[in-house]
């Protein structure tokens, strides 16, 4: 199923395959879960509109992100 999300939404699946997903989704949250996700994902991306970042934005995700990274490296075996 993962492997063929993108297609699936694109309409770039053959008949059967589709068939077969649509019945897969029909019981499966999980990846029902995730296609609406993807689906959310490919209408933000599209959507043009440029949005204005908070103020100090930039300077706490870089820090969050080198914290992040410190923590993960020190978790590291040596």
């Amino acid at each position: 199923m993962w492997e063929y999300i993108s297609a699936y939404i694109d309409g770039e699946v053959d008949v059967e395959l589709r068939a077969r997903i649509d019945k897969h989704l029909e019981t499966c949250e999980i990846c029902s879960a995730v296609l609406d996700s993807t689906r959310n994902v490919v209408v933000l991306i599209a959507d043009d509109r440029v949005f204005e970042l908070p103020a100090g934005y930039s300077k706490r995700l870089h820090e969050r992100i080198d914290r992040e990274l410190e923590s993960s490296s020190d978790l590291a075996p040596d």
